[in-house]
């Protein structure tokens, strides 16, 4: 392998020759062999928009010479496209703050620049990754803004994933609203519900859930780029800040803002933690569903099989025949680790001391890490397993019958203590409550038809007053 020579503030370092990174990224790779994983793609994403936003503002403000800021400019457009993405090589366990991952970045993009220029690889005479594609920023301003853009790139793609399984549930609703059953609090029988309110019930809870996302997505829209080391925007000009935000929401299509206050924005993440805790909740309301999903669905023969669940593969290397709830079995994974990503987000949040959270890399990769798998379970939950659900409608009928939930609907007529004691008899003689109602006939065929009736007794439609017995 060929070498260059290139130097920084420690000394020297052998740099491979082919390579457009350069000593300081050189070194995070030694320092930092880690996990191995290296940054999302819509970080890098981010952060290019935000160095050719930053060449681009530093050239209309008269700071930056015109032929830098285009070789930089074409040297990000390059990395937009798709160009150079394997030199982002930085372990995404490194340096407090992603100073690394920033420096990565401003060695990249001048390298090519200076290629682009007519000059040799680490020649930073001709392009500095300093002076030039890092003017008017810290690490301190633009990780963090990064961090939002990168974010809020996603967020779309999530949403319509969830939007996908919203729809699915409003969809199992409307076909079977008509199917009743009996409801469970405690794992016991409940009052009657029907399979129309179970799933739209479900739709409810995401669409909760998904407006606590747009709610956090929308605190994410204010930058502190602009506020460089501390947030005091020393190194700036006095419009690099505002005309950053609007450049670039013109050039990624989201809408930005300046931060109000740029020393808060430096060392607080709690816009990025409330993303997070966005994401933990909607990941607690899917586990919840996938654990009533696999229950309902549980059987065949032994289970409750209410449910059927589309069969995507067979279940056990030694059973023939089994079949089990894979896909709510992977749902529920991908939430624990939701959970357990926000836990590190909340932790690495509250370290931030005095005017700099160090621990943003961390942050920013459970919150990217968390995005990626709902986004591709949410919309494999919907394809591979709601699409394809099917009510047993006999089965909820049985248990509907059968419940001791029923006696509920004898409160208003007989009173609850003798309520109870049809439910004693009935549990004695292994009769249902309707089977023990027409034995000790407590009410006509059509008294039982009316008192019965399914819009009856699954919505509030008492009207009378009820019984003192």
């Amino acid at each position: 392998m060929e070498y260059r020579i290139e130097k920084d503030s420690l000394g020297e370092k052998r740099v491979p020759k082919d390579v457009y990174y350069g000593i300081q990224t050189l070194r995070a790779v030694e320092n930092f062999p880690i996990s191995g994983f290296k940054p999302f793609p819509e970080f890098v994403t981010a952060f290019v928009y935000i160095k050719k936003t930053a060449a681009l503002v530093n050239t209309d403000l008269g700071l930056l010479d015109s032929k830098i800021s285009k070789a930089i400019v074409q040297a990000a457009d390059e990395i937009l496209n798709g160009k150079h993405r394997d030199q982002f090589v930085v372990d995404v366990f490194q340096a407090g703050a992603g100073t690394s991952h920033n420096m990565n970045t401003n060695e990249v993009l001048c390298n090519r620049a200076i290629e682009i220029l007519g000059g040799k690889r680490g020649n930073y005479s001709v392009v500095h990754p300093n002076d030039h594609v890092n003017m008017a920023q810290s690490t301190n301003d633009t990780f963090p803004t990064a961090m939002r853009l990168s974010t809020l790139m996603r967020h779309g793609e999530l949403r319509k994933a969830l939007e996908g399984v919203i729809s699915a549930f409003k969809q199992l609703s409307r076909t079977s609203a008509d199917v009743v059953t009996s409801a469970r609090t405690h794992l016991q029988d409940a009052v009657p519900i029907t399979y129309g309110q179970i799933f739209g019930a479900y739709a409810a809870m995401l669409t909760k859930a998904l407006r606590r996302l747009e709610g956090a997505a929308d605190q994410l829209r204010y930058l502190n780029i602009g506020g460089t080391a501390a947030g005091t925007g020393v190194n700036s000009h006095p419009e690099y800040a505002s005309r950053m935000a609007e450049k670039l929401s013109e050039l990624t299509r989201l809408s930005l803002e300046k931060g109000m206050d740029l020393v808060e924005c430096s060392q607080s993440t709690a816009d990025m933690a409330a993303y997070s805790a966005a994401l933990k909740l909607l990941a607690l309301d899917l586990s919840k569903i996938s654990n009533d999903l696999r229950l309902y669905s549980s059987g065949p023969k032994t289970g409750l099989a209410e449910i059927e669940l589309p069969a995507v593969q067979p279940g056990s290397s030694i059973m023939p025949g089994k079949v089990n709830p894979v896909i709510c079995e992977c749902l529920n994974m991908v939430s624990f680790q939701v959970i357990g990503n926000d836990s590190a987000v909340s932790w690495a949040s509250q370290a931030a001391q005095f005017q700099l959270n160090v621990m943003m890399p961390v942050i920013i990769f459970n919150i990217l890490f968390s995005m990626k798998i709902l986004i591709e379970m949410l919309n494999v939950f919907k394809e591979k397993c709601l699409d394809g659900i099917r009510v047993d409608r006999n089965r909820a009928q049985h248990y509907f019958e059968n419940s001791m939930g029923l006696a509920t609907i004898l409160n208003p007529m007989i009173g609850y203590s003798a309520a109870a004691d049809v439910v004693k008899e009935a549990l004695k003689n292994d009769q249902s409550i309707i089977q023990t109602l027409k034995a000790k006939k407590i009410l006509s065929d059509a008294e039982f038809k009316k008192r019965f009736a399914i819009d009856r007794i699954t919505q509030p439609k008492l009207t009378e007053r009820p019984s003192s017995k």
